[in-house]
C-alpha cells in the first residue's frame, strides 16, 4: 500500500511539472515587445505560481523547463536557453521554498515568497547579460549599460509577475487541496524522488551546454578581435602606401590627381 502511494505521488509530481512547464512556456508568448531584445511577458508569473503552489523542486523544474523550451525554439534566444533554465529554476525554487516557511499569514507568506523569488531572478538575469557582454569582448561600460537596460525590463516583468501570481496562488490552493495534489499544496517535505535519471540528465545537460556556450562566446570574441586586428593592419598598410605615393608625387613635381566630381 505504501509503495502504491509513493507511485501515485511520483505521478502527481510529473503531472504538476508537465502542467506548470506548459503554462510557463505559454506565458512567454503572452508578451508585449519593447525592442528586438526586450519584452514584457507573463512567463515569470507562471514560474512564481509553480513555486507558490507546489514547492521548491517542482516549482524550480517547472520554471526551468518551461523557460528553457521557449528559448530553445526561438532563434533569437536559443543560445541563452541553458542559462535561462538555471535562472528560472532558481526563481521557482526560491519562491517555493519560502512559500513553505513558518510565516503564519498565508497572504504574507505568499507575497514574501513571490517578491524574494522575483528579486532573485532580477539579480541573476541582468548579471547573465553583463557576463555575456564581457565574454564577447565588449568594454565594461557597454556591459554595464546593457545590464541596466535588462534590469529595467526585469523589474517591470517582476512587478507584473507578483501582482498576477500571488492572488492566483491563494485562489487555486483551496481547489487543489480538495484534489489529489493536496499533499503537495499543504507544504509537507518534498521527496528526494526528484533526483531520478531524467532530472539528473536535464541538470547535467544544462550545465554542459552552459559551459559550452561560454567557451563558444569566448572563442567567437577572440576570432572577431583577430579579424578586426587584421582589418586595421590592412588599413594602416594602405594609408602608408598612400603617404609614399604622395611623397613621390611631391618629389617629382607632379600634382596628385584629385577624384572626379559631378561638377
Amino acid at each position: 500500500m505504501n509503495n502504491s502511494n509513493e507511485k501515485r505521488k511520483r505521478l502527481y509530481r510529473i503531472v504538476a511539472v508537465g502542467l506548470m512547464s506548459a503554462l510557463v512556456y505559454i506565458g512567454n508568448y503572452m508578451q508585449i515587445p519593447l525592442n528586438d531584445d526586450m519584452r514584457v511577458h507573463l512567463g515569470n508569473s507562471m514560474c512564481l505560481l509553480a513555486g507558490l503552489l507546489f514547492g521548491g523542486m517542482t516549482g524550480g523544474l517547472s520554471s526551468g523547463i518551461g523557460g528553457f523550451l521557449y528559448d530553445l525554439f526561438d532563434p533569437r534566444y536559443i543560445t541563452s536557453a541553458p542559462m535561462t533554465f538555471i535562472n528560472k529554476f532558481v526563481m521557482g525554487w526560491t519562491a517555493g521554498k519560502i512559500s513553505r516557511s513558518g510565516i503564519k499569514s498565508e497572504f504574507a507568506r505568499t507575497l514574501t515568497a513571490a517578491i524574494i523569488g522575483q528579486l532573485t531572478y532580477i539579480i541573476l538575469y541582468p548579471g547573465k547579460s553583463f557576463i555575456e557582454q564581457l565574454i564577447l569582448g565588449n568594454p565594461v561600460e557597454t556591459a554595464f549599460t546593457v545590464m541596466i537596460e535588462k534590469a529595467g525590463t526585469a523589474c517591470i516583468n517582476g512587478i507584473l509577475a507578483v501582482i498576477i501570481a500571488v492572488p492566483l496562488a491563494i485562489a487555486l490552493r483551496k481547489a487543489l487541496k480538495a484534489s489529489g495534489f493536496a499533499y503537495m499544496i499543504e507544504g509537507k517535505p518534498e521527496s528526494k524522488g526528484y533526483f531520478n535519471p531524467l532530472t539528473t540528465a536535464l541538470t547535467v545537460f544544462a550545465i554542459v551546454v552552459t559551459v559550452g556556450f561560454a567557451i563558444r562566446l569566448s572563442v567567437d570574441s577572440k576570432i572577431k578581435a583577430a579579424q578586426e586586428e587584421k582589418e586595421q593592419a590592412y588599413i594602416q598598410q594602405i594609408d602608408d602606401l598612400n603617404d609614399k605615393v604622395e611623397f613621390l608625387y611631391g618629389q617629382l613635381g607632379i600634382n596628385y590627381p584629385q577624384p572626379e566630381t559631378d561638377e
